[in-house]
C-alpha cells in the first residue's frame, strides 16, 4: 500500500495498493492552508483505507503501508514544502521509503487513462499539463503517451511561462493545452507504484519550485575587523 501526498495546488492525500486500486482519497482545493489541512486529511485517508477499496464496504483491516509518495511540484514554495515535509516526516515515523513524483506526471497519467477509457484505439496526442504558478504565470509540462512501464513520457518541462503567452508557447510546441486545478494524491501514488515496479526514479529529492522563494535568509554579518 502506498500513501500519496501532494500540496502543489490544493492539499490532497490518497492511498492505493500496488496495482493502483484506490483505497482512499481526500482533498481540499484551497491553495492556502496546507499546514492546517494536511493532518486531518491524513487521518481521514488512513481510516477510509482500512475499510477496503473505494466503493466497497468491509470490516476494518490494518493498513500495511510500504511507501510514501511525495508530489514534488512544480508549485509555489510555501505550499509545496508543507506536503513534502509531511511525507518525509510520516515516512520517517513509519520507517518507510519516500518515492518522489513530479506532480504533473500524476495529472498526465490521469489524462491518459481517461482518454484510453474513452477510446482505447485512439493515438495519444501531444499535450501539456498547465497549472497556476501565480504572479501571472503558469507552469507547464509536455507529454506524449506512456512508455513500456505505463508511465507518462515527459518531453519538455516543467517550465514557467507568462499566463498571457502560454497558448503561443504551446502552439509552437504543437501541444494541446490541459488546464489542471487539482492534483490527485491517489494518482501520485499510482505513478509511484509503477515507478517502483519498474525500478525507476522519476525525479530527485529536491522540490520543483521553478522560482526562488519570496523570503530568503540574510547573509551572515561580518565581524568588525574581519
Amino acid at each position: 500500500m502506498i500513501l500519496g501526498i501532494d500540496t502543489s495546488l490544493g492539499t490532497a492525500v490518497g492511498v492505493v495498493d500496488g496495482d493502483g486500486v484506490v483505497f482512499a482519497e481526500h482533498s481540499r482545493a484551497n491553495p492556502l492552508g496546507h499546514a492546517e489541512a494536511i493532518g486531518d486529511l491524513l487521518r481521514q485517508a488512513l481510516v477510509d483505507a482500512a475499510l477496503g477499496p473505494v466503493g466497497t464496504t468491509a470490516a476494518p483491516q490494518p493498513v500495511a503501508l510500504t511507501h510514501v509518495a511525495a508530489g514534488m511540484g512544480p508549485g509555489p514554495f510555501t505550499g509545496l514544502r508543507v506536503g513534502i515535509a509531511a511525507a518525509r516526516a510520516f515516512a520517517l515515523g513509519r520507517a518507510l521509503p519516500v518515492v518522489t513524483v513530479p506532480s504533473h506526471d500524476a495529472a498526465a497519467l490521469q489524462i491518459l487513462l481517461s482518454a484510453a477509457l474513452t477510446d482505447p484505439f485512439a493515438e495519444p496526442v501531444r499535450f501539456a499539463v498547465v497549472t497556476d504558478a501565480r504572479r501571472r504565470e503558469v507552469a507547464y509540462t509536455v507529454y506524449e503517451g506512456t512508455d513500456a512501464d505505463g508511465l507518462p513520457v515527459r518531453t519538455i518541462g516543467p517550465a514557467l511561462a507568462p499566463r498571457a503567452e502560454i497558448d503561443t508557447v504551446l502552439a509552437d510546441l504543437q501541444a494541446e493545452r490541459r488546464d489542471i486545478t487539482e492534483i490527485s494524491a491517489a494518482m501520485v501514488a499510482v505513478v509511484a507504484a509503477r515507478a517502483i515496479a519498474a525500478g525507476r526514479e522519476l525525479t530527485g529529492p529536491e522540490p520543483l519550485y521553478l522560482r526562488a522563494p519570496d523570503v530568503t535568509l540574510p547573509a551572515p554579518r561580518k565581524r568588525v575587523g574581519s
